[in-house]
């Protein structure tokens, strides 16, 4: 079960999936920082397509900071976030409060392994895909698995959140 490739070092991301036994297949690339889309340029440098690559967001909804997985190739719909999870509101959560809740830095929040973990929903686009890539912890390593493992690793809700 999982498998690191050269170059990816260790991470919670990486360190959770292993321990709960699922099969992925950590893909590192190189990272330039100053790419103006943390996703895109994932997508560009494993040469995957944009729909199958997944961005983790953080919102606080109705004041829960709460995980949203997207494709890269859209955005979040703040709206149908909280309405999937029968709340009011949603909006951006501040950046510091995504880094210190997730235990991640901004551009390599993975949906797994976080260090205090909330609810994370992801849409729904995810489920047509064989396997999709989100972020394995760091910037420039990405992890690619079935969106299923995806969903049962973290638990998550998986409604249509994407915008365009």
């Amino acid at each position: 079960m999982g498998r690191r490739t050269p170059g990816a070092r260790s991470t919670p991301a990486l360190s959770a999936l292993s321990a709960a036994g699922i099969d992925f297949t950590a893909r590192p690339y190189q990272h330039d920082d100053g790419a103006p889309s943390y996703g895109l340029e994932a997508a560009a440098a494993l040469g995957v397509e944009p729909e199958r690559v997944f961005k983790t967001l953080m919102a606080s909804v109705d004041g829960t900071l709460t995980v949203a997985v997207v494709p890269v190739s859209g955005s979040l719909d703040l709206k149908a976030l909280a309405a999937a999870l029968g709340r009011h509101r949603a909006v951006m959560a501040d950046p510091a409060a995504a880094q210190r809740r997730s235990g991640y830095v901004l551009g390599g929040i993975s949906p797994i392994g976080q260090r205090q973990p909330s609810p994370v929903v992801i849409d729904v686009s995810a489920l047509s895909h064989r396997t999709v890539f989100v972020s394995g912890g760091q910037r420039g390593l990405d992890v690619e698995l079935a969106p299923a493992d995806l969903v049962n690793v973290t638990n998550a809700l998986v409604a249509p959140i994407a915008g365009t």
